[in-house]
């Protein structure tokens, strides 16, 4: 195995807090729609928040392959759970290229759960195109002052800071767009009511409103009309991410999959016996370490420095579209119970389907992948 012994011990640290504290939890908490503060508090005590950050800001100091590596073995016991390592990944990631270093001291309340944080970009008219978006931040003295709204954002029903994209000059495109980080317990602050989601239903989705929020000079995060670009400077990670949960979820259906075929009798024999079932075990199987390899590929660009773009796309596309059509194939192993609510597998299926959409439709990465072939070659 081409891991070395230190991410080998972190995956196997993960594996077990998945397969102990997460998995037995999973359905409970798909139920009641529940934010797993408990689960968090033990994540955060184990280090399993913000992995890149550098020990000298409070972090573990892990590369880019070890968050993959976590990624899929937080999603393997739930994909709720391993969402918010994620969206804490990108927001310490941000803070840690571009904060101030007073806007850095946010990290150790970040990193250990004690402050809850959203990143605020979609709005009604700019979900993949986020050049659509119209929150727009005034300068008003030294501060700001802000308007607008954003919906489906992670954490926004209990997040305690957002870090909202804004239009800072209506003229100059994507180049007037910056990046505020806003207390989201302060007047002119509204929340809208939580979503009910199709599938990672723990984890809290809403929209966030804002009517003449000030904010102070120490706001801004980075420079001023770079916040389009700095977003996009995370999003190679984010997808790397993505991807690696959507594996993780796959990975579980074929550990459900696998075991209930040893179990389960038809016509006198197990069904593992019949070659129709083994086939479909021997794709599912296939087709997850296919992903696997293309996430590993993809975050170790990332951490060699190189160009990365098209290979997290092919990563977070591949990957999405298999979890979809594999969560499937386990439904199709259980038959009529792989429908039933309580059924591990009708969760996962579920939970597969998000990871096609956001981070980037899996469209759009389709048409990054091509652009960057057609501009840079066929070569890899």
């Amino acid at each position: 195995m081409y891991l070395n012994e230190t991410q080998e011990q972190v995956r196997d640290m993960a594996r077990s807090f998945a397969d102990e504290v997460i998995r037995p939890a999973a359905e409970a908490l798909d139920r009641e729609e529940r934010f797993p503060s408990e689960i968090y508090d033990e994540m955060a005590k184990l280090g399993l928040f913000g992995i890149g950050v550098p020990e000298e800001l409070g972090g573990p100091g892990f590369d880019s392959l070890t968050y993959a590596v976590v990624m899929e073995e937080l999603s393997r016991g739930y994909a709720s759970v391993a969402d918010q390592c994620g969206l804490v990944e990108l927001i310490s990631t941000l803070l840690v290229r571009h904060g101030t270093e007073t806007q850095k001291k946010l990290l150790p309340d970040i990193l250990g759960m004690r402050k809850k944080v959203a990143y605020c970009i979609t709005e009604a008219e700019a979900g993949t195109d986020v050049s659509g978006i119209r929150t727009f931040a005034e300068k008003d003295g030294s501060g700001w002052v802000l308007n607008g709204g954003k919906l489906w954002i992670h954490n926004a029903p209990i997040a305690d800071f957002g870090f909202v994209l804004a239009r800072t000059d209506k003229e100059a495109g994507n180049r007037g767009m910056s990046i505020f980080i806003v207390d989201l317990h302060v007047s002119g602050v509204e929340r809208g009511p939580k979503e009910h989601k199709m599938g990672q239903r723990a984890s809290q989705v809403g929209g966030l409103n804002f009517s003449d929020v000030r904010l102070g000079s120490d706001a801004l995060l980075g420079d001023l009309g770079r916040g389009f670009h700095m977003m996009m400077s995370v999003l190679d990670k984010g997808r790397v991410g993505i991807a690696a949960l959507a594996v993780g979820i796959a990975q579980a259906g074929l550990e459900a999959a696998v075991d209930y075929a040893g179990t389960r009798k038809q016509f006198g024999k197990h069904i593992s016996e019949f070659q129709g079932v083994q086939w479909l075990l021997a794709d599912m199987a296939k087709d997850i370490e296919a992903a696997r390899l293309l996430v590993h590929s993809a975050a170790v660009k990332i951490d060699r420095g190189q160009d990365a773009t098209r290979s997290c796309s092919m990563a977070k596309c591949f990957a999405g579209d298999m979890a979809v059509a594999r969560t499937a194939d386990a439904v199709q192993v259980f038959g009529g119970s792989g429908y039933i609510r309580g059924f591990e597998v009708e969760r996962l299926y579920r939970d597969a389907k998000i990871t096609q959409i956001y981070e980037g439709t899996n469209q759009i990465q389709r048409m990054i992948i091509a652009r960057e072939l057609l501009k840079k070659g066929a070569r890899t």
